[in-house]
C-alpha cells in the first residue's frame, strides 16, 4: 500500500511539472500503459460532442463523424453548419482521393447553387487571440511550431508568445479547400487521411476532426471514373447532416477525453517514454500528431 502510494504521488509530480523524464527498462517509476490510462480515467475526463457541431458525413460505407471547431475558426463552422442545413452535399462526391494524403469532396464542377451560405469565407488559417488560450502544450517543440499541443480536444500549434494558434494537419483532420488565393475556401472540403503533411499547417484552415469513421474514407474507390459529372472518382456523398438536425433514435452518441484533464497528461507521458515491455528504447519524445485524442461511446446509465 505504501509502495502504491509513493509511486501515484511521484507520478502525480511527473504530470504536474511536465517534466517527463526518460523511463529506462527496469526502472520502479513507471507511467501506466495507454489502454490503461484510458480505461480507468474517470467520467469528469470525458465531454460529450455537441451535437450543434458535429457533423455525419454519410456514405454507401458508413457514417463519418466529423467535430467542428469554434474556437480556432468560428466563421468556417458556421459555413459548414449553413451547408449542412440547407443540404448543399446531398449527392456530392469525394471527387479527389490521394493515396496517403487527402481525400477531397464537394462540388468539382462548381454547378451546385448555394442557397443560404457564402460563396466563400475569409480563411481563418491563423486565430490570433488577445490573451494565452488554455492549452495543454508538449514539453517540446517540433519542426514545424515553436510550440504545440491540444485545445479543447484538436491538436495545435502556436507560437512562442501565445497570441497566434491554428489547428495542425494530423490525421482525420478536417479542412477547407482553396485555389491560390488566400480567402477563395467556400465549400470544397477535405481530410487528411494518411501521414501527417504538417508543411500545410497555417497554409489553409483546419476547423475540425474526424472522431469516429476514419475507416469508411481508407474504403473509398480509388479507380477513376470516365463520366465527367462525377469528378475523378465516384464516391458519392449520401448526406451531411448536423447531428443535431438528425433524430435522436439515429444519432451517434460520442465522448472525448478532455485534453485538460490528468488523465490526457499522463497519456502524453505514456505516449512519449512507452511503457510496454515490448520497447527496447525510448526517446522520451512524442509530437502532436501521434498522441490520438481517445473517443468513446457515451456510457449508458440506465
Amino acid at each position: 500500500m505504501i509502495k502504491t502510494k509513493i509511486t501515484s504521488l511521484v507520478s502525480a509530480l511527473l504530470l504536474t511539472t511536465f517534466s517527463f523524464a526518460t523511463i529506462a527498462h527496469g526502472d520502479n517509476i513507471k507511467v501506466r500503459s495507454p489502454g490503461s490510462i484510458i480505461k480507468e480515467a474517470p467520467a469528469s475526463h470525458w465531454r460529450s460532442l455537441d451535437n450543434s457541431r458535429t457533423l455525419y458525413i454519410e456514405l454507401d460505407e458508413g457514417r463519418v463523424i466529423v467535430e467542428l471547431n469554434p474556437q480556432l475558426a468560428p466563421n468556417h463552422v458556421k459555413q459548414l453548419q449553413a451547408l449542412a442545413n440547407e443540404k448543399f452535399y446531398d449527392g456530392l462526391n469525394f471527387y479527389r482521393y490521394v493515396e496517403g494524403f487527402v481525400a477531397q469532396a464537394g462540388d468539382s464542377l462548381e454547378k451546385r447553387m448555394i442557397k443560404h451560405a457564402n460563396k466563400s469565407v475569409k480563411s481563418e488559417r491563423i486565430n490570433f487571440a488577445k490573451s494565452p488560450l488554455a492549452a495543454t502544450y508538449l514539453p517540446k517543440s517540433d519542426g514545424y511550431a515553436p510550440l504545440s499541443g491540444f485545445l479543447n480536444g484538436f491538436a495545435i500549434g502556436a507560437n512562442a508568445a501565445k497570441n497566434q494558434y491554428w489547428q495542425t494537419h494530423c490525421p482525420g483532420a478536417f479542412a477547407m479547400a482553396r485555389s491560390n488565393e488566400e480567402h477563395s475556401g467556400g465549400t470544397e472540403f477535405y481530410i487528411v487521411i494518411g501521414q501527417s503533411p504538417r508543411y500545410l499547417d497555417k497554409n489553409l484552415t483546419v476547423f475540425g476532426q474526424v472522431r469516429q469513421g476514419m475507416q469508411y474514407l481508407h474504403t473509398l474507390k480509388r479507380d477513376p471514373v470516365t463520366d465527367g459529372e462525377k469528378g475523378i472518382f465516384d464516391n458519392q456523398i449520401k448526406s451531411i447532416r448536423l447531428a443535431s438536425s438528425v433524430p435522436t433514435q439515429q444519432q451517434t452518441a460520442l465522448q472525448v477525453m478532455k485534453t485538460s484533464s490528468a488523465s490526457f497528461k499522463e497519456l502524453i507521458a505514456s505516449r512519449m517514454n512507452r511503457p510496454n515491455d515490448f520497447f527496447i528504447e525510448r526517446p522520451n519524445y512524442v509530437d502532436v500528431c501521434s498522441v490520438l485524442v481517445p473517443v468513446r461511446a457515451t456510457v449508458d446509465k440506465q
